[in-house]
């Protein structure tokens, strides 16, 4: 089965020239309607005045080569169909379509097809009286002695340069040379640890000819083999491999703009990691300029990136950081040491004198060991309804408190200092979601202690605070079912820990009829999973509880 969003792969290409056309914020895009097989992206706004600059090739590169096409950058874009060459009458239908008496340069990837469509069209071109020219980018460094090397990512370098010479005018001769200067002047390779997927209606065979653990050097941006196999997935070995090969053809007194370029598969993330260990590699002295980290030439959903070095001088700089209205480029980025900016850091730990309370210091005594007790009986009951974590976590909040009150080290005869410190210790000791919640509930109950409030009328308000960032409320299946109507039958008659217990063990019993869980791990298990298990954090309540009845018994 396909791996691709598609609709119909006879009109793939044709929808996709679509998509592009009516997303560009430029509005200077059109389909040159010739033929549904000639499928030609022109610049609307383009008067035949200047050097019409025209590339194109397979399509699956995106946003290269219709992304490219505007102001400053190309006039033409002629797209094939996936990873194949236009045909001659499309190229020649676009050079026929922009040309004026300034002529036209055809910038041409190195690929067979495209060299020899591009060619026949430009030479049919000129028998019908135009003034057509044609380079070959020619960047991947891959094989070094290969007398052909392939043009992949440095293409958007070139379309660039020689959009910039065309907006200013210069001749067909002039846009030429500069061009192939610029051609003669950038470097690239890539790298990938997965091959593309193509789009097509029948079954498709994962690409797995790289090995798990491995990462393929100087693979093509259609798929082609590599020349070399690395057994790694590090970032600083993989980058540290490529750089070493740009800086085989460089000069130590070279500058340059470093291209960045996703091959349409990696993840923002992991492109920033690259662009991280760039700006610390072998080339940190040279580098310019960046540009990207994003897809400018990319190979449908390649897992891999490509590295495009160009040496600076005045006239590629100034090209290269010239305006243009062309939706794929990426303007480049002066390369600067990372700002810091120099803060004093804000720390909530929590300051105390601990103070003696034997009524206090027992109860907290009772609930630890409670907690501690059913770290086992709590992580199997989890298992079945969530991620089998529960009583740990209870346990490791619950250890750190017990170890406080042995050392006396709580401030037990100052509940609202007692219950801020619990709260601090909870988010740090408890982790996850549970130790933040715990510790928003006993945080906001120490501040409604320090504004006078009751016992039971600051719990309740530290379960409010809790539920409103928790987003969990009663019947939810979660602790609050039993912890709820504990508080509250506390706050209805002052110390009553038997209505409070059999309010929590009533809260506990009733989340095993629950049917759906609309918070916490519990959430995402259907009604059958839950059926008949209560809910693990409302049993640590109803056990808490049921412990403290017993000591006030």
């Amino acid at each position: 089965m396909s791996n691709f969003f598609m609709n119909d792969r006879k009109s793939l290409i044709n929808d996709v020239i679509e998509g592009a056309i009516l997303t560009t914020p430029y509005k200077n895009l059109a389909r040159l309607d010739v033929d549904s097989a000639i499928r030609v992206v022109v610049r609307n706004d383009w008067d035949k005045n200047k050097v019409a600059l025209i590339s194109g090739g397979g399509s699956g590169h995106e946003p290269a080569h219709v992304g490219f096409v505007g102001k400053g950058m190309l006039t033409a874009a002629v797209c094939g169909d996936v990873f194949a060459s236009p045909s001659v009458d499309a190229v020649l239908n676009a050079i026929v379509a922009v040309t004026g008496k300034a002529g036209c340069l055809l910038i041409v990837k190195n690929y067979t097809g495209d060299r020899l469509n591009f060619g026949l069209a430009a030479e049919k071109a000129k028998n019908l009286g135009y003034d057509v020219d044609l380079v070959m980018v020619s960047d991947d460094i891959a094989l070094p002695n290969n007398k052909q090397p392939r043009g992949i990512a440095g293409t958007a370098l070139v379309h660039k340069v020689a959009g910039y010479a065309a907006e200013q005018g210069k001749s067909l001769k002039e846009v030429t040379q500069l061009a192939q200067q610029a051609i003669d002047a950038t470097s690239s390779i890539g790298v990938a640890m997965h091959g593309c997927n193509l789009p097509g209606d029948g079954d498709e065979e994962e690409n797995d000819r790289i090995a798990a653990g491995h990462v393929e050097l100087g693979l093509g941006i259609h798929g082609e083999p590599g020349v070399s196999v690395l057994k790694t997935h590090n970032s600083q070995k993989i980058v540290n491999t490529l750089v070493e090969a740009l800086q085989k053809g460089l000069k130590k007194k070279d500058k340059l703009a470093l291209l960045i370029n996703n091959l349409g598969g990696v993840s923002p993330l992991e492109m920033n990691q690259i662009t991280k260990e760039l700006a610390h590699s072998g080339l940190k002295n040279a580098i310019t300029y960046l540009i990207g980290p994003a897809a400018l030439v990319s190979a449908l959903d390649m897992k891999g990136f490509s590295l495009s070095a160009i040496v600076l001088d005045s006239t590629i700089e100034e090209a290269l950081l010239a305006e243009v209205e062309a939706a794929g480029w990426h303007p480049p980025v002066k390369f600067e040491k990372v700002p810091l900016q120099k803060a004093k850091k804000i720390t909530q730990k929590v300051k105390v004198k601990s103070s003696a309370n034997a009524e206090v210091g027992k109860v907290v005594k009772i609930i630890t060991e409670t907690l501690v007790s059913l770290e086992s009986e709590l992580n199997k009951l989890d298992a079945k309804v969530g991620d089998g974590d529960t009583g740990s976590t209870f346990a490791s909040g619950a250890k750190d408190i017990q170890q406080q009150n042995e050392g006396n080290k709580l401030p037990l005869n100052d509940l609202s200092a007692l219950f801020t410190v619990v709260g601090d210790r909870l988010a740090t000791v408890m982790g996850g979601s549970s130790g933040v919640l715990m510790s928003i509930f006993f945080t906001a109950a120490g501040q409604k202690v320090a504004e006078g409030g009751n016992l039971a009328q600051s719990l309740l308000f530290g379960l409010e605070r809790m539920k409103h960032y928790g987003g969990a409320d009663l019947g939810d299946r979660t602790l609050i079912d039993a912890l709820q109507p504990a508080l509250e039958a506390l706050d209805k008659k002052a110390g009553d820990v038997k209505g409070a217990s059999k309010a929590a063990a009533k809260g506990a019993k009733d989340t095993a009829s629950m049917k759906k869980a609309n918070a916490g791990r519990s959430s995402y298990l259907n009604s059958n999973s839950l059926n008949g298990v209560k809910d693990p954090g409302a049993v640590a309540v109803e056990k808490v509880f049921a412990a403290l009845l017993e000591i006030k018994g």
